[in-house]
């Protein structure tokens, strides 16, 4: 298995404030790289924003701003959502930096010198919102944008044009011998019969009916267009053609490293077809995997910036903290599929997983330690019960399958699995019943009873640390243990929590009233 991992978000286009759409994609990122670091592997994490482009030129000149004032202050806002949502990223690109924009010419002249560019003239259907052009065919009797859906028209401008037939037989190649490069199938069947097999045209990489962009050196009346611009920004910020390339030697350019990219179906195209091709005339290597996540909607409408119909992250956060908007995010939708955000499935998510589940066992399971053992967690005794055998044996299978899934990106699924061993753990304290094992004198039973109930919990809550950044340290020091003492390679140790000291606190996840959370929630979603 490979011990490095690099993995990125889309770079967000920053023409509106953020919204938990944007905030889907980063935490679901944020808890793999979480869980992969505790893990011990090497990991980088990337996020950032996709400054140039038409459309920022134009929403900027609406607010009488300057693109770069513009950007400026929608990409702060970035920062400050990811603060909040306590997202780890190990850097945040622009593509308005000097870092970026200088090798991004570079690139450009690299495969300019390679033939893989030429200069011509461009005639067809424009989309504006997507910035990209498409064929009589691709916008249909309709005149419609295949992605957005939304009116293109008629453009014609001098461009420079990438040819994507050259390295297409090296993408097919590609994706036959590595069957997860595109997850899920779904959609390496679309890219196929969609956009490959009707025959690809050459690709458009310059534009000069704006300015706002990065120039051709060759030719400066031309900037390069988004696509080249935007892409290349996974290895730019890996320090690829400057002087320091070290992360890209790390992360990048090491067969021992895991590449994944993460992004939104609207844009797998570009990630999946021309990436690879921009990377194989540069002479680098492929991505691992492209991970196309589904869109978000809101109450059964597609949740877009321009339609105005989104949810900002931060009055959820206030109310209800970072963990409870966090779980919901990485635990509620399948990861690859399409999820729909509502009031209703908020509220009973946080209810029947963190209120009910986790917090409910923490509670009565310290109490039960305070109560029959001055608040010392006892050992297991020397005749461990069958219960307590197959508690150890379902949390071995446990953290077994939970690797397994975390490794192919299955991250609700892996966490749901986390939780259950926890729902488990609570059926336990009914059948073990340590009340009357306490009225009866079985001093060892009640021993086992809650050496398996701390050692459980704590070994659960090492699973679930990714998506509950806040509370797993809390639970931890509850139990007399810091975060130093709950490493990974102790994830099996069936007692690493005997004899520390626990201490209760106020419950961490207080339970939801549905009625008034549900109306507050509606009250946000514009």
């Amino acid at each position: 298995m490979k011990k490095k991992f690099y993995i990125t978000t889309p770079i967000y286009y920053p023409s509106a404030d953020a919204h938990i759409g944007h905030a889907y994609c980063t935490t679901i990122c944020d808890v793999i790289v979480r869980s992969k670091r505790k893990r011990g592997f090497e990991t980088y994490f990337l996020t950032g924003t996709d400054e140039h482009g038409e459309k920022i030129q134009k929403n900027a000149a609406k607010v009488n701003k300057t693109p770069q004032q513009f950007v400026d202050e929608i990409s702060d806002k970035f920062k400050e959502l990811w603060k909040a949502m306590r997202i780890s990223n190990d850097d945040f690109i622009r593509t308005t930096e000097e870092r970026h924009t200088t090798v991004v010419q570079k690139i450009f002249s690299k495969l300019y010198e390679n033939g893989d560019i030429y200069l011509g003239d461009y005639e067809g259907w424009y989309c504006t919102p997507c910035e990209s052009f498409w064929t009589e065919t691709q916008v249909g009797l309709e005149r419609l944008c295949p992605d957005c859906h939304r009116p293109v028209h008629v453009a014609k401008e001098e461009t420079y044009f990438f040819k994507t037939n050259k390295y297409l037989p090296d993408l097919l190649e590609y994706m036959d011998s590595h069957p997860n490069f595109v997850t899920p199938i779904s959609r390496k069947n679309e890219m196929m019969n969609t956009f490959i097999k009707p025959g690809l045209t050459d690709l458009c990489i310059s534009r000069t009916s704006f300015d706002w962009g990065i120039p051709i050196k060759e030719n400066p009346r031309h900037v390069i267009y988004v696509w080249m611009d935007a892409l290349t920004n996974y290895i730019t910020a890996l320090g690829y053609g400057s002087s320091d390339d070290s992360l890209f030697q790390k992360f990048w350019a090491d067969e021992n490293s895991e590449i994944v990219h993460v992004v939104g179906a609207d844009i797998s195209r570009f990630h999946i077809i021309y990436w690879p091709m921009f990377l194989k005339g540069l002479g680098l290597r492929f991505p691992d995997r492209v991970f196309v996540h589904g869109l978000l909607d809101l109450n059964g409408e597609k949740m877009s910036k321009s339609r105005g119909n989104v949810v900002s992250p931060f009055p959820l956060i206030e109310r209800y903290g970072v963990d409870a908007v966090r779980w919901f995010l990485a635990r509620e939708f399948s990861f690859g599929a399409d999820g729909r955000f509502t009031p209703e499935l908020f509220v009973e998510r946080v209810n029947l997983d963190l209120a009910n589940n986790i917090g409910n066992l923490v509670n009565r399971t310290l109490t039960m330690i305070e109560k029959y053992f001055d608040g010392t967690v006892p050992s297991h005794g020397k005749n461990m019960r069958d219960l307590d055998k197959n508690m150890q044996d379902l949390l071995v299978k446990t953290v077994d399958e939970y690797e397994l899934l975390m490794d192919d990106l299955k991250v609700s699924e892996a966490l749901a699995l986390a939780m259950n061993l926890l729902g488990e753990a609570n059926k336990f304290i009914e059948v073990s019943e340590p009340w009357t094992l306490f009225k009866n004198g079985d001093i060892e039973g009640l021993e086992n009873t809650m050496a398996t109930l701390a050692n459980v919990i704590i070994n659960g809550t090492m699973l679930l640390e990714c998506a509950l950044v806040e509370s797993a340290p809390k639970i931890y020091a509850q139990f007399g243990l810091t975060n130093d003492e709950c490493t990974f390679d102790k994830v099996r140790d069936f007692n690493h929590v005997a004899h520390h000291h626990v201490h209760k606190d106020a419950p961490l996840f207080p339970r939801l009233k549905k009625e008034d959370e549900i109306n507050f929630i509606a009250s946000i979603a514009k």
